[in-house]
């Protein structure tokens, strides 16, 4: 148990060490420019509300105006605390707005008993987030996504979808209307974790799918957990690696242009000897 001095001054290296991830990556993807209004997405859980209070936190002492709007999307699950969230945030003298979309019921009735309802619950309540954005006038959305996340996708993406990719720092969405960004892309889950329990945020836990758990994603997560703990560095390397991409070293042909990769040589205009059948036997003959 630390005492009252050393238990502050832990605090204060954490908080530092968080903001200083959010500035980078935001000064990195210049995710946030004079004049934005920004929406910030809270779920109850301990990264969106990390992310609010990092944001507040920089918006009064960055050099340029920004406006925050903390928004919440009230998916009348049974049981949920909607007191809990308006509390916190009239107390905080923050601006917020509860969107009221009752996704439970469409989620249940879609999805047979059993089955993650996950991927059918978050493509609801991100149509539900980028319509009001719009109606708003929002200029950007930021999510509460972390290193760890990134991380967890990108290796979903290769073992089950076999494509290479994660969830970028910032985002344009498929309409090109809305504009998603992730100040949290640098800091680690574990870090969050640390600076929730300080800050003693009222945290509330999903309840939509009671004890069901994406199990792909938790294995990710425990793999990450076991490199990180057996193997040092290893995960920052990783991530530094989305960071530091050759595609020529790929073998995507999309990205590179491998078919037009020949010698640089004077007069090197010889034909392709794969272009036909009958065009590789006259220049083999």
């Amino acid at each position: 148990m630390l005492n009252p001095k050393k238990e502050r001054t832990e605090f204060n290296k954490l908080h530092k060490r968080l903001r200083r991830n959010v500035g980078s990556a935001i000064a990195d993807f210049n995710m946030i420019e004079a004049g934005d209004k920004i929406m910030v997405c809270l779920s109850g859980g301990k990264d969106s509300y990390t992310l609010l209070d990092i944001l507040l936190h920089l918006q009064k002492t960055a050099p340029i105006h920004f406006d925050i709007l903390a928004v919440n999307l009230d998916q009348k699950q049974p049981g949920f605390p909607e007191h809990v969230l308006p509390e916190y945030l009239e107390k905080l003298g923050v601006a917020y707005h509860i969107i009221e979309n009752d996704t439970y019921s469409v989620v249940k009735r879609v999805i047979p008993e059993g089955q993650t309802t996950c991927s059918l619950c978050s493509r609801l309540r991100r149509g539900s987030l980028y319509g009001y954005a719009q109606e708003q006038g929002i200029t950007k959305i930021a999510l509460g996504h972390h290193r760890d996340d990134i991380l967890e996708t990108f290796f979903l993406n290769i073992f089950f979808a076999g494509k290479l990719k994660a969830m970028p720092p910032k985002l344009l969405s498929d309409d090109g209307k809305n504009v998603v960004i992730r100040p949290l892309a640098y800091c680690k889950e574990k870090d969050i974790e640390k600076y929730s329990d300080f800050k003693q945020f009222p945290i509330i836990p999903c309840n939509l799918c009671g004890s069901q758990e994406n199990l792909q994603r938790q294995a990710m997560k425990k793999m990450l957990e076991n490199w990180d703990k057996n193997t040092p560095g290893r995960v920052e390397s990783i991530f530094s690696s989305l960071q530091n991409i050759a595609p020529s070293q790929l073998a995507d042909t999309q990205l590179f242009d491998f078919t037009g990769l020949q010698l640089d040589v004077p007069g090197n205009d010889k034909p392709d000897v794969f272009e036909s059948d009958s065009a590789g036997l006259d220049i083999l003959q």
